[in-house]
């Protein structure tokens, strides 16, 4: 299966592709950047050349030594997909297999805050006095991270429309492909309650008559995710959650993994089938399917301890039927 291209026809391809994936609902932003690169890798290479798919496959995935294997098999992946998506239209076209890049999972792990942790966050939180960020907004941003596990870009892109207090819901528009719906607590609706009373009183304070950005710096200007970033890392800093520099220790990211595992600790507790449960969870975080939340199991060692436990239990139960 000798398939030949070019760079040109390639990112002609890739083109088609991305329209067809977007056709669907879905963003493939990321997966836009990887094949930018792959047909960039090809013209670098070989001019307007014709060149063996197979080999310009292989070159592409083994063109940077040193990378993580879970980096290299996330971006094989979409080249894979434009591979598959090409022989739709031409059935002996070459796909490259998955040994070419086999590794597919992260071994990644997360630093899970205990619920100490978070209160000092959220405290921390409240307490902030800076420049264009103030504790108010703070606290209610950190609320929401922790008590919906939304990512920090979803919780920074809310919009005012998509936050309905009276039904007790956020709306999580448009990420990774997908919309959302988020019920949420009573005591979270308060806390969002009082942080709208605020923002009304900032906004009037700069002279703004609205604004459609939920998130809001004191200069009444939309938060960014950069911005969000940076002042989470400091007060992680702060705090002795991170070290004072570099990428080590806990992460504004953090906050969803700890959703996600406390939730899950107190299902156990309470003798609820987890793995009956995953599926609600893994809806609510917006994951693609269930593998992905699947590994919150293990991330706790106070998690797999009520496993071993639970196991042990009904093992000793099966040991006395008659």
């Amino acid at each position: 299966m000798n398939t030949k291209v070019t760079a040109q026809s390639l990112a002609a391809d890739a083109a088609e592709f991305l329209a067809f994936k977007r056709a669907m609902g879905m963003g493939y932003w990321r997966a836009e950047f990887v094949l930018n690169s792959f047909v960039r890798f090809v013209r670098e290479r070989y001019g307007e050349r014709p060149a063996p798919l197979e080999e310009v496959v292989t070159q592409w995935a083994a063109r940077i030594e040193g990378r993580k294997a879970v980096t290299v098999g996330n971006e094989f992946g979409v080249v894979r997909q434009l591979c598959l998506f090409r022989r739709r239209g031409e059935p002996r076209a070459f796909v490259p297999e998955h040994a070419v890049a086999p590794v597919k999972e992260s071994v990644f792990v997360p630093y899970i805050f205990s619920r100490e942790e978070v209160l000092a966050m959220i405290e921390a939180a409240t307490r902030h006095k800076g420049r264009s960020m103030w504790g108010a907004m703070l606290r209610a941003l950190s609320l929401v991270l922790y008590c919906t596990g939304m990512r920090l870009g979803e919780a920074t892109r809310l919009h005012m429309d998509d936050i309905d207090l009276r039904r007790r819901i956020l709306i999580v528009r448009r990420s990774k492909g997908r919309s959302r719906i988020l019920p949420i607590r009573d005591d979270l609706v308060a806390e969002l309650r009082l942080y709208a009373r605020c923002r009304n009183e900032l906004l009037a304070a700069n002279g703004v008559a609205a604004s459609p950005a939920f998130f809001i710096r004191r200069n009444a200007t939309a938060l960014t995710l950069r911005a969000a970033s940076d002042v989470l890392r400091r007060l992680l800093r702060d705090l002795g959650l991170k070290p004072p520099q570099g990428r080590a220790g806990a992460r504004p990211y953090e906050f969803r993994h700890a959703f996600a595992v406390h939730r899950l600790t107190e299902w156990a507790i309470a003798g609820v089938d987890v793995h009956a449960r995953l599926p609600m969870l893994s809806a609510y975080l917006g994951h693609v399917n269930v593998l992905g939340t699947e590994v919150y199991l293990k991330a706790s060692p106070e998690l797999l301890q009520l496993a071993s436990q639970r196991f042990e239990r009904h093992a000793r139960g099966r040991r006395r039927a008659p």
